[in-house]
């Protein structure tokens, strides 16, 4: 760009200046999609979306989990005589029904669990006849499965079945819960390291853009240009990039969210039901390129006025 000619034409005090020349050129050459810095913000705004949906969808499961196991209790009836085991197994529910603070208990189908035991076992290995399978009953309280809680069911319950033994879910569950926690912590650590990226690649581009521009920067300052006046074009220029970058990158972030979503819907896993996104996690992905071009923008133009107060 003829920066001389520019600031000649349109004065010191014109506000801010435009980005083009009277023959179109620009002092920070725009190759729209073809130049390197859009590609960057897309890739980069393409890993932010789709590590942001990964720690949305983690944070999902892990509340749906803690919601729907805070509450339940698991008894199980451990005897090896079948009839033994399902005298108890009735009068443990029975009592269940009529002690306080419990919202319901249901015992789990043989059938049921002979269908969750057959990928281990085999068909040829479950049913009373080859291994003895515990009772299970299902009991959900009416609040927490505190420690307490449980051991009072515990001494209940043994007063009519001496083999029951009861468990709160929420315990045994409770490795996976900091598994999922950890790999929420994992991707928020990736969002931060790929904001870094960005900020080191805008940063390296606008340097790079002033050592090459040095003479003619030194020109307009000669002229009256001013530091703000010069960083609004680099600004600008890295704004435009910054926008495309940060459509191509949104849409292919979500097109591999949608592409993952259909992957894990498939496992049919219960555990995974709870970890849809949300109208609002739809809404926090959407604005993951609008803060990349903030972050774009400002980064550039703070580079810029801090190279022309070294430079000049």
């Amino acid at each position: 760009m003829n920066l001389p000619q520019f600031f000649s034409r349109h004065g010191r005090n014109s506000g801010q200046p435009r980005a083009r020349g009277r023959r179109g050129t620009q002092l920070l050459p725009q190759a729209r999609l073809a130049g390197p810095m859009p590609w960057v913000i897309a890739i980069m705004i393409a890993l932010t979306t789709i590590a942001a949906a990964g720690a949305l969808t983690l944070n999902n499961v892990a509340n749906t989990v803690r919601a729907e196991l805070a509450g339940g209790v698991t008894v199980q009836i451990v005897e090896a005589a079948p009839a033994e085991r399902d005298r108890q197994a009735r009068a443990a529910l029975a009592a269940l029904g009529a002690l306080p603070g419990v919202v319901s208990a249901q015992r789990v189908p043989k059938e049921e669990l002979d269908r969750l035991m057959e990928p281990w076992l085999g068909e040829s290995l479950t049913g009373d006849e080859a291994i003895p399978v515990p009772a299970l009953i299902d009991a959900r309280l009416n609040g927490r499965a505190t420690r307490e809680r449980v051991e009072a069911l515990r001494r209940d319950l043994h007063a009519v079945a001496p083999a029951a033994q009861v468990d709160a879910q929420a315990s045994w569950l409770q490795p996976v819960i900091s598994a999922v926690r950890s790999m929420q912590y994992l991707a928020l650590a990736l969002i931060l390291l790929l904001i870094a990226a960005t900020t080191a690649a805008v940063w390296l581009a606008a340097r790079t853009a002033l050592g090459v521009n040095r003479d003619t920067i030194e020109v307009v300052h000669h002229l009256g240009g001013t530091d703000s006046q010069i960083a609004w074009i680099f600004q600008r220029s890295v704004a435009r990039d910054a926008v495309l970058g940060g459509i191509v990158g949104l849409a292919v972030g979500l097109i591999a969210i949608v592409a993952l979503a259909r992957q894990f819907a498939a496992l049919d896993s219960g555990m995974l039901t709870g970890g849809g996104l949300t109208m609002l996690n739809w809404l926090l992905l959407a604005l993951v390129p609008l803060a990349g071009v903030a972050l774009a923008t400002l980064t550039a133009r703070l580079t810029v006025l801090a190279a022309l107060r070294r430079m000049l």
